[in-house]
């Protein structure tokens, strides 16, 4: 049986939510896994375009790393280290540097990011794909700033995966502040009454509450509150500006 779906399940689980993460992530990539070989042993003349090398998630997510990488065009040790990070946790030392040594390759190729992102697309779903840019967000910012070009190419990554403007903005205002980070980190605008910015933040804090994924050790509770708690901190922002 093939294990792409459980092994991409696993890593993005983990990056995002720690090891419960990447154990719902295992489970649902198992499950994925288990249909999808079902559909090719009923439909064998399809075997060979689902094995096809530009449908391995597992390649196509490296793409993206690689492009991220190196789109202010200098590999920066502090963002090999934490992809190198979650690749030991999710595959162990031996596949990892296997991966590690792709990685590294792809850094020096040029791909059809439209064509991957369609892969993923396709074959992934929104929270997935959400996650995905959640993870490449935290990989730019591994040096402690984002720069322009990493943005650019964050943005149209984000666009082809399908993930919507707000959601995107609301990622984007985690990670670079502005203005307006507060309200987009909430998905609305600044001119929202206040009983809209207090349904917006039951909605949100509803969404990443730590509390959904169970009990947690201090290392991963810290990585599982991350949105929550940057949700948590724009509203209050907001509440103390407004003065209700």
């Amino acid at each position: 049986m093939s294990m792409t779906f459980t092994l991409i399940g696993a890593f993005i689980g983990f990056a995002s939510s720690g090891m419960p993460g990447a154990v719902v992530g295992l489970l649902i990539g198992m499950y994925v896994d288990h249909m999808s070989q079902s559909e090719e042993e009923s439909e064998p003349s399809k075997r060979s375009y689902r094995q096809a090398p530009s449908y391995d998630f597992r390649n196509n997510l490296l793409i993206l790393i690689a492009a991220i990488m190196k789109a202010d065009g200098a590999l920066l040790k502090s963002e090999l280290d934490l992809v190198k990070q979650m690749l030991v946790r999710t595959y162990g030392e031996e596949e990892a540097k296997i991966l590690l040594l792709r990685l590294r390759e792809y850094t020096k190729q040029t791909h059809n990011l439209p064509e991957v992102c369609r892969n993923l697309r396709l074959r992934m779903g929104y929270s997935q794909r959400l996650e995905i840019v959640h993870v490449l967000f935290r990989i730019s910012r591994a040096d402690g700033n984002i720069s322009p070009s990493e943005l650019q190419v964050l943005q149209t990554v984000s666009a082809q995966l399908g993930i919507s403007t707000p959601d995107f903005l609301s990622l984007r205002a985690m990670f670079v502040s502005s203005p307006d980070s507060d309200y987009q980190i909430l998905e609305i605008k600044p001119e929202a009454s206040d009983d809209e910015v207090k349904k917006a933040y039951r909605k949100m804090a509803m969404r990443f509450h730590p509390d959904r994924l169970g009990d947690l050790s201090d290392s991963e509770k810290k990585q599982a509150e991350e949105k929550f708690l940057r949700v948590q901190k724009s509203y209050e922002a907001i509440r103390k500006k407004r003065g209700f």
